[in-house]
């Protein structure tokens, strides 16, 4: 939805996770984004991240689509929709484009680009992104931005996201039987960092790790590109499984005690502190201490970050991560997260939340929103490089006139030299 009077720009965010699906509706202008409404809803339609249910997950989407709908005023038709789950992959590819004209220009780039996608793939997949990591220009590499530059030949290393084709669909068929268009398939964890990563983190290298209710997925930035990413299938479900056997409490019960009474680190517990378990099956509720109730958190904590730690120097990118590590998603809102984070990774650590956005940011500040205000970053970026691409070759004319304006003034400036020079040496 555009107004056409003005540059604006309604883009609306749609994360569907295996908690809870979330729908942000943003107002992007320049390069501001103002959040006009949000809406959240329990959903149990997912397992790990992807559909185990269809009705059951439209149910949970038109909910808070609805109450993002009320809450914005605005009517929501087009959507950009987050996926996520173990079944995504990626790796690294290269493309070579020659450089057409002996300067770089957007269509080179996109040869490049379409050179690294041009790898097999298994029928049942799809390649969801190509995420450039660097150019190079002839011999010079290292390049982030290749465009307006000099060269015969155009290299790119790019990072492939692929996901089976059938989870990919089983997503958009959810949001179509809302009434939904889908505007596109993001990876969530390229989203998430849209919303809490600044310029800086991503140029001295970074880690964000995004924990949410079925998986956890990890990005790494390195040199300003994306260098890995990767899902493991473990997540804050996981915890309150484990607290729900241990406790021998409902799953409802278990998750409320997590939020409410839950601590990653159990050392930061006190002896004296207790907690009320309720019981099961009609038997009364009982008196624990607290203690307890960190003792089954804190291994599960360690499993997760003990796995991403080990997936991080798989890649080799350890040393490089100097920025340390970013937070976000619902699971690290539980106390001691951080601090458990920092001593298993061995890097500082910090929770993040989405940053940069105006409007009713109060409704999306927590870390569980970052997914979905990230979606809306992403469109609105998209949005403004359509309108680029649009306008390429008008601007292309333009800068043809301006520069056969300026060789015909410099011409022009060399016979008037050369007359005046005649006319000296003449008397």
């Amino acid at each position: 939805m555009s107004n056409s009077a003005s540059e604006s720009e309604i883009v609306v965010g749609l994360d569907i996770g295996t908690t809870k699906v979330c729908a942000v509706v943003g107002e992007t202008h320049g390069d501001s984004i103002t959040i006009l409404g949000a809406g959240s809803m329990p959903c149990r339609g997912l397992r790990k991240g992807i559909v185990s249910n269809i009705d059951w997950t439209v149910r949970s989407i038109k909910d808070a689509v609805d109450a993002a709908q009320m809450m914005a005023g605005v009517e929501i038709r087009t959507v950009y929709v987050g996926v996520a789950g173990s079944h995504i992959r990626s790796m690294m590819s290269d493309g070579v484009a020659a450089i057409s004209g002996g300067e770089v220009t957007r269509g080179d780039v996109e040869r490049a680009l379409e050179g690294a996608r041009a790898i097999p793939v298994d029928a049942d997949r799809q390649i969801l992104h190509v995420l450039p990591r660097e150019y190079i220009v002839d011999a010079q590499d290292g390049i982030r931005d290749p465009i307006g530059m000099s060269g015969v030949r155009l290299g790119a290393k790019a990072n492939l996201v692929t996901a089976a084709t059938s989870c990919v669909q089983n997503v958009i068929r959810c949001a179509e039987r809302c009434g939904l268009v889908v505007a596109d398939v993001v990876l969530e964890p390229l989203a998430s960092a849209e919303a809490v990563l600044s310029d800086d983190e991503k140029e001295i290298g970074v880690a964000v790790i995004d924990i949410g209710g079925g998986t956890t997925d990890l990005l790494l930035y390195v040199d300003g590109g994306i260098a890995h990413t990767s899902v493991i299938p473990v997540g804050g479900n996981n915890i309150t499984s484990d607290i729900a056997a241990g406790l021998r409490t409902p799953m409802a019960e278990a998750d409320r005690l997590k939020r409410n009474s839950g601590c990653a680190l159990g050392r930061l517990v006190g002896d004296d502190e207790e907690i009320e378990v309720p019981g099961v099956g009609g038997h009364a509720p009982r008196r624990t201490a607290r203690r307890v109730l960190s003792d089954i958190i804190e291994p599960r904590v360690e499993e997760i970050f003990a796995a991403i730690r080990k997936r991080i120097e798989d890649t080799g990118l350890l040393e490089q991560l100097s920025a340390g590590v970013v937070l976000t998603g619902g699971a690290v809102l539980l106390e001691g997260m951080p601090e458990a984070a920092e001593e298993i990774l061995g890097m500082p650590v910090r929770i993040g939340f989405p940053a940069g956005i105006e409007g009713v940011h109060q409704a999306v500040q927590g870390p569980q929103y970052s997914t979905g205000v990230g979606l809306v970053r992403y469109g609105a970026h998209a949005i403004a490089e359509a309108r680029v691409r649009n306008a390429t070759p008008v601007q292309s004319l333009i800068r043809q006139k301006i520069s056969s304006q300026i060789a015909e003034a410099e011409a022009e400036a060399r016979d008037k030299s050369k007359f005046w020079a005649w006319l000296k040496a003449a008397f």
